[in-house]
């Protein structure tokens, strides 16, 4: 993947420093694919309803806001070296906590392992992406593009390996055994980390106050309000209402849905690496930033009606089954090129000098998104089922979609 460095010696720690990263975003997202694969069928196997085992989750996703607001202002005054390597720290934690004594296994005991989980992965989150903007010069928009959406894509791909991982760990070494197994491999992911990361990465050169977590660029702000409803747009049917559904109405093991799952995860990661394929080269014009922002208003107008479809399509025809598996394949492939069209923005508009102040804002409205179309799926799917969900989620969309050409307006000069 080519360079635009002032020289190669700069090119090849830059490659280095990339490597490191990536291999600390792909250990950390395996175990956190495993984790929510491994809780879900051991809390199911124990008799625990589907929406009790949803709850497990909520803090999670609520601590994921709250991280990474702290964890951009963090970033900016310790370094992204060491907010990721507190990000896998504490993953391994949350996982030792898992090892107690099956009686202790509360409801309240997961709650507080799962609290911990969220942090460390938005630390780990908001780290690398991030760190992407400091390893390129400013005039290499389109490597730079390549890598967002390479990181982006392989993560997504790689969490549904860890779902299919958690799986056969279950079913080979037992509940404790395979949160054992994690929680080693990712100590020594660790341990690696420490002396290979590159230490200062990201450290700001002034001392950011802790006022200044929130942003004060309208092109932020208004990307990070478009990302909260894209976001809320995909969970409120894919986290809860789509499983239950699926296990209810079409009769589906909790192995199919699983691997499903898995599948649909894995396939959204490959499109968003190949992004920048499907989108073109003149989205990362390093001279007009505009080229970025009308491509998103583009793919959001395509995504915007695809929910409402899939609705109508479910009502009025025989096999509403195969209606929801198609469209949400073409949902899932739309809406990866939508979110690796976001993260690209993000690093590109981003301040170079405390870039972690404006990614983790920003990621903290990805984190609310998330936490919004969770409570949503539930509430909405026992109220009124799926295709009330996919009605919702169309409505976020155009929220993204007006949100997104109010952005171009603005920048259109």
């Amino acid at each position: 993947m080519p360079l635009t460095t002032p020289t190669s010696t700069t090119a090849n720690a830059a490659l280095r420093q990339y490597g490191v990263v990536t291999a600390n975003y792909w250990a950390f997202t395996l175990t956190d694919g495993a984790l929510r694969m491994l809780i879900v069928l051991h809390f199911y196997q124990l008799g625990f309803t589907p929406l009790a085992i949803a709850s497990l989750f909520l803090f999670y996703e609520l601590f994921g806001v709250i991280t990474n607001l702290v964890g951009g202002w963090l970033g900016a005054r310790v370094g992204l070296n060491k907010t990721m390597n507190i990000g896998l720290l504490l993953q391994v934690v949350a996982l030792s906590m898992l090892l107690v004594p099956a009686p202790l296994l509360t409801v309240v005991w997961v709650m507080a392992a799962q609290a911990l989980s969220g942090i460390a992965k938005d630390l780990n989150k908001m780290s690398a992406k991030s760190s992407l903007k400091l390893l390129l010069p400013d005039d290499a928009q389109g490597a730079l593009y390549r890598w967002v959406a390479l990181l982006t894509g392989s993560k997504n791909a790689l969490k549904g390996v860890g779902f299919f991982l958690g799986g056969l760990l279950l079913t080979l070494f037992g509940f404790q055994g395979a949160i054992a197994a994690m929680a080693a491999a990712l100590a020594l992911i660790w341990g690696l980390s420490l002396f290979l990361l590159q230490r200062d990465l990201g450290k700001s050169k002034f001392k950011p106050k802790f006022k200044e977590i929130f942003s004060k660029s309208p092109a932020i702000n208004k990307l990070a309000a478009a990302r909260l409803f894209l976001f809320g747009a995909r969970d409120v049917w894919f986290v809860i209402a789509l499983p239950l559904y699926l296990a209810t109405t079409a009769g589906w093991s909790q192995t199919a849905i699983g691997s499903f799952l898995a599948v649909w995860v894995i396939g959204y990661g490959m499109v968003q690496a190949l992004a920048p394929v499907f989108t073109g080269r003149a989205v990362a014009d390093p001279t007009d930033q505009r080229a970025g922002i009308f491509a998103a208003v583009r793919w959001a107008a395509i995504l915007c009606g695809t929910p409402l479809f899939i609705s109508i399509g479910m009502v009025s025809s025989g096999e509403p089954l195969w209606i929801l598996i198609g469209g949400l394949m073409l949902f899932g492939a739309v809406f990866a090129v939508n979110s690796a069209l976001h993260s690209y923005l993000i690093v590109r508009l981003a301040g170079r000098d405390g870039v972690s102040l404006d990614v983790g804002f920003y990621y903290m409205a990805n984190a609310m998104g998330r936490l919004v179309g969770t409570l949503l799926s539930g509430a909405v799917y026992q109220a009124a089922g799926l295709p009330a969900c996919l009605w919702v989620s169309s409505g976020f969309l155009v929220l993204t979609l007006l949100i997104s050409v109010s952005l171009a307006r603005s920048n259109s000069h």
